[in-house]
């Protein structure tokens, strides 16, 4: 099996650019960065799937088992899509309800968790 040069180095840049837009502060970008490497996730198994041009069940001549493309990589595929878009409205609802509360979009230090973190290091939180 060969796998095509370009579509790896396109998955790579994907998920490069969903990984940076996941770290952001902002949780559009992260939800940018969500849907990127979902799109990524789902190239990689277009690409892992086999050659193209096979149907999953039966093959050109109308013979069963011979020959056959893996339907697996085809059913990962629809499953990675409605995860992603699942994820999506889940983000984008959590984005609507944070934005009615604070009237920004991006995420701040938790007060608390600044304090566990001083205390850690041995520093005063106060100061």
């Amino acid at each position: 099996m060969t796998a095509n040069l370009t579509l790896l180095i396109l998955i790579g840049i994907l998920v490069a650019c969903g990984v940076y837009l996941i770290l952001e502060r902002a949780v559009s970008k992260m939800l940018l960065g969500m849907i990127l490497f979902g799109n990524a996730v789902n190239l990689l198994i277009l690409t892992v799937g086999g050659p193209r041009g096979r149907p999953p069940i039966r093959d050109e001549a109308g013979h069963a088992g011979q020959e056959m493309a893996d339907p697996l990589a085809q059913a990962m595929m629809l499953t990675a899509i409605v995860i992603t878009m699942g994820l999506a409205a889940f983000v984008l609802a959590l984005a609507y309800r944070s934005y009615i509360l604070t009237t920004t979009e991006t995420v701040q230090n938790d007060p608390e968790d600044v304090e566990v973190a001083a205390r850690r290091k041995g520093e005063d939180p106060e100061h």
